[in-house]
């Protein structure tokens, strides 16, 4: 999919709020027709405590479910209202320089099977606070179409990472894991693999008191337990074949604690080792199944900033039958792997303006193209 003509040209946010629920990453970036995106601006804004521990209970099934999720919005919406104000400020823009918002929302279930996908967020009010046009529900087209909903990324990386004649492999290491193959004949498949970021900064947060594993220093204390090990690959998401896609509806704390009853002598550093090489393992195997001939493997999201993590993906290629296949972030190929996403969205969001489809049937599953994204006017 290349970039539409003029009549989407133009500065575009983009924001993204990822499983980790850590805050949103955001980037003001400009699109022009036949030529590569240009980032204008970028910013971060963490969550409060509050609003992750807010986040964190819509997980799961739960009292005043509405009124809660109603809030979080709301309080969503605020946090995304000053990104878009950094990202003014810095890229030195009005709100009439940008020609809409793309933003992704919290997903709070994704359950695809069953016909649905929600991501909170109040884009209306959103609208209301920055005056600039928001773009948001980009999952629901999909799923309605029969597919899964996600990715929905894949489209965006087959426009700025693919290369004519070589295999490569874009891997994303959020609360989430998954792949992008984007192959020498031009294909491009894409899928969820398995937990990421999610369990091993919910292990984290038990033992450490802290968000995450900085720099996976608690997970290099410890060693990888290989029947613990085992037991987490006994998963029958593991062996489904793609279009697949997942979530914390089934890799949350239920489920970690389900699997670890039985290894009460597995220390906690110990535990933390052995769910960096589920994650590492889960997405090696899948690209030796799906892309073997890829020539290499470049890493965004939070994890492309766990050195423990990088490590064990590129032992555990070196273990599959993708030995020798190097392990790089996507600052490689010009985009640093916090912007990978944001910008993905902003992109998503400049195909909807242009009436242009965002999806890729062939990674998601759906019916055919589809044009995703509902607009609220500022």
């Amino acid at each position: 999919m290349d970039n539409t003509g003029n009549k989407a040209d133009g500065v575009y946010f983009g924001l993204m709020s990822g499983t980790s629920m850590d805050g949103v990453d955001g980037v003001a970036v400009e699109f022009a027709a036949g030529k590569a995106p240009v980032v204008r601006s970028q910013a971060f804004v963490g969550f409060s405590e509050g609003l992750r521990e807010a986040l964190f209970s819509l997980q799961q099934a739960g009292d005043n479910e509405i009124e809660r999720e109603a809030l979080a919005a709301n309080a969503l919406a605020a946090r995304y209202t000053v990104c878009c104000h950094e990202l003014l400020r810095s890229g030195n823009l009005s709100a009439a320089d940008v020609r809409a918002i793309g933003v992704h929302g919290q997903t709070v279930r994704h359950r695809p099977e069953k016909g649905y996908t929600r991501q909170i967020n109040n884009p209306a009010l959103l609208a209301e606070m920055t005056h600039i046009d928001v773009i948001a529900d980009f999952r629901s087209r999909d799923v309605a179409a029969g597919g899964q909903g996600a990715p929905l990324v894949p489209a965006f990386h087959a426009t700025v990472f693919g290369a004519k004649n070589e295999t490569r492999v874009v891997c994303n290491l959020g609360g989430i894991s998954n792949i992008t193959v984007l192959s020498a004949n031009g294909a491009v498949r894409g899928f969820d693999c398995g937990p990421a970021n999610a369990l091993l900064d919910e292990w984290a947060h038990r033992h450490l008191h802290k968000p995450f594993d900085e720099n996976g220093q608690f997970a290099a204390t410890g060693q990888v337990h290989r029947p613990l090990l085992n037991a987490f690959l006994d998963e029958p998401f593991f062996e489904a074949q793609p279009p697949k896609s997942t979530g914390r509806d089934l890799f949350n704390p239920e489920w970690l604690d389900a699997k670890l009853q039985g290894f009460s002598d597995v220390g906690p550093a110990d535990v933390q080792a052995t769910l960096v090489a589920l994650t590492a393992v889960t997405v090696a195997r899948e690209i030796e199944r799906h892309a073997p001939d890829c020539k290499a493997v470049y890493v965004c999201g939070g994890g492309a900033r766990n050195p423990q993590l990088m490590k064990a993906l590129q032992s555990a290629l070196a273990e599959s039958g993708c030995s020798g296949v190097p392990v790089l972030t996507t600052d490689a190929l010009g985009v640093p792997p916090h912007q990978v996403e944001p910008l993905a969205f902003a992109w998503l969001a400049m195909r909807c303006v242009a009436r242009e489809p965002g999806n890729l049937p062939s990674v998601t599953g759906a019916a055919d193209t589809r044009v995703l994204g509902a607009i609220y006017p500022r």
